[in-house]
């Protein structure tokens, strides 16, 4: 347990170094030229924002500057190791909560159309607050992910999706498949579990369009744990009964 404080020029300075750590780390290497000086200033003003607004938010549990350079910075970034993000693309976070991936792929890849999704109103208002202050343009809706992919705007819409610690995968699936366009990317982000997840998801996969392409295990930088990124390709519609309504994907997930 760090004794630097959780905000300031210690934390500040903390925060900093650990930052410069974790993305010297060769798993960053392909996203250094997007890591300029300028961008890890505008991580560190988001993060400052956040650990203040955690006081009475409750957007973290992590407040240790090194632990929220390597859990929460190196780890959403990630997700850009896996899968496809052209230039320009349509991004959905789903499950947000205090903004990653979501807000960091917005920042670091400003091309890219973000949009955050969160079912905590605190939390979206947190965030659109937040991207006003950085003048980062993300759309951030309150909405659950049953709801949104039976809505127009926003089936099959995105180019990637991408989740993290969220839902299981074969739940995870089914909220996030129908928010992607025909060839478009899923990317969820687990933890050590994630190939055994993967295999518990054959049939929603089969049933929701989507195929796995990718699975990677990374090792965060400064001993943060181990990840699993599983790429998933959109080869198929989404048949129109799903997302089912909210709260039975999780009840009878597509075993």
């Amino acid at each position: 347990m760090s004794d630097v404080p959780v905000s300031g020029a210690a934390f500040r300075e903390t925060f900093l170094q650990a930052l410069d750590q974790v993305l010297a780390a060769p798993l960053f290497a392909p996203l250094l030229p997007f890591l300029t000086r300028e961008k890890r200033e505008m991580i560190l003003s988001f993060i400052e924002r956040l650990v203040e607004a955690n006081r009475s938010l409750n957007l973290t549990a992590i407040t240790d500057p090194a632990a929220i350079a390597a859990k929460h910075v190196g780890d959403s970034l990630t997700c850009l190791l896996v899968g496809d993000w052209p230039e320009g693309a349509s991004v959905c976070d789903i499950g947000t909560g205090g903004g990653f991936p979501g807000m960091l792929l917005a920042i670091v890849r400003p091309d890219l159309d973000v949009c955050l999704v969160d079912s905590a109103g605190k939390k979206v208002e947190f965030l659109a607050s937040v991207a006003r202050e950085l003048a980062t343009p993300v759309r951030t809706v309150h909405g659950r992910a049953e709801e949104l992919g039976r809505r127009g705007e926003f089936r099959e819409r995105y180019d990637v999706v991408v989740a993290r610690a969220v839902a299981r995968l074969p739940v995870l699936a089914e909220l996030c498949l129908p928010l992607l366009k025909r060839s478009g990317w899923f990317i969820a982000m687990k933890g050590p579990a994630g190939r055994e997840e993967l295999a518990e998801s054959g049939r929603a996969l089969r049933v929701l369009g989507g195929e796995a392409h990718e699975v990677r295990e990374v090792a965060l930088p400064l001993d943060a744990g181990q990840r699993t990124l599983i790429a998933i390709r959109k080869e198929g519609s989404t048949p129109p009964s799903y997302p089912r309504r909210p709260g039975i994907p999780a009840k009878k997930p597509l075993l």
